[in-house]
């Protein structure tokens, strides 16, 4: 028998023999702590040197470590598969006991050096909803990626610089990939920590500046049109404005949410195209479909509406979703079994 439940750490599976825990936001009470990815809202820091046993990538470990966080070694258990997520480098998804498949955060769609996720037939398929509403519905890669293409072709003809702005692991690596072929090319010292990591587990990250040497060597006030990738954070940060007031450049975003006109404004953005590193509507429908299971549960993003979704498809769907009940006590708003002799 499966038991999964949510709680204020996150989402627990266990077995009675076992208690794993998918992706903690706080330090659990379980036997094992599977981490799907090295973003740092995966990464909770109270989980940094405990005595449970961790189960991810060894990319993502790398990462972790990179990052501050002392996980110890990496557990193996016949009982877990790990399988691409197709996320960001190192990113995986948790089969286990061959019966419930865990995606942890989702892409089907190859994008530059990332592959789709790998999906496997699953009774109970535990799913991310990021995306998870009808209106979320994302362009083609090559589309994208053509349109802003022509933007820096024009600004560079203009002899403007510009600014493409992603997210600093996952994203900013995807668009040092394939916006290489603009000169200079100069990359955030924090992108290009990343950067070289990826380099270390055979992806090619080369052939440009940081903008630290692009500062000392006068590259930005060459009065010549450049290309810097730097975090979406520096919309938030005064970075981005520093850089247009002092340079004059155009600034061009990537995010799923820039599905939404009203994304660009909110950043302070001149373009802000919808790329994504996680599963639209429409591909999280197909990896349901392709899963196959017999139950369905939905976590983060659209999770209640996205379950409403499945259920009019006709599938057995409910949302993992954690609430605090009066009087500060909190309370489970669900707690599933599955019994896996019921075929």
């Amino acid at each position: 028998m499966l038991h999964v439940s949510v709680d204020n750490c996150g989402i627990t599976v266990d077995n009675k023999s076992k208690k794993i825990s998918l992706d903690p936001n706080k330090q659990p009470n379980s036997d094992f702590i599977f981490v799907s990815h090295a973003h740092s809202d995966h990464l909770y820091r109270c989980v940094k040197e405990n005595g449970n046993k961790i189960i991810t990538s060894k990319i993502t470990h790398k990462i972790a470590m990179h990052r501050g966080y002392k996980y110890g070694d990496m557990y193996q258990e016949h009982d877990f598969r790990l399988l691409d997520s197709g996320h960001i480098l190192g990113s995986n998804g948790l089969l286990i006991e061959d019966e419930l498949y865990y995606t942890g955060d989702i892409s089907i769609r190859k994008r530059a050096f990332m592959n789709p996720a790998i999906i496997p037939n699953a009774r109970i398929l535990i799913i991310e909803s990021t995306f998870g509403d009808p209106d979320y519905i994302f362009p083609k890669f090559e589309t994208t990626i053509h349109k802003a293409n022509l933007i820096i072709s024009e600004m560079y003809h203009q002899g403007i610089p510009v600014i493409l702005l992603g997210y600093t692991l996952g994203k900013a690596q995807i668009l040092t990939n394939v916006f290489r072929h603009w000169k200079p090319l100069i990359i955030h010292d924090s992108i290009d920590e990343m950067n070289k990591l990826y380099s270390e587990f055979g992806i090619s990250m080369d052939n440009y500046v940081t903008f630290s040497e692009a500062e000392n060597n006068n590259i930005l006030s060459s009065h010549q049109p450049w290309l810097l990738i730097a975090p979406l954070a520096s919309c938030k940060n005064g970075f981005l404005n520093y850089i247009k007031k002092k340079y004059g450049a155009l600034s061009i975003g990537f995010s799923g949410w820039a599905v939404k006109p009203y994304y660009k404004y909110a950043l302070g953005l001149d373009y802000c195209f919808p790329l994504s590193d996680h599963c639209d509507y429409d591909d999280l429908i197909t990896v349901v479909k392709k899963c196959n299971p017999e139950k369905i549960y939905t976590f983060h993003g659209f999770a209640e509406s996205f379950a409403d979704s499945l259920r009019l498809l006709g599938f057995d769907a409910n949302p993992l979703v954690y609430t605090k009940g009066n009087r500060n006590k909190t309370y489970l708003k669900l707690v599933t079994f599955f019994n896996k002799s019921n075929s």
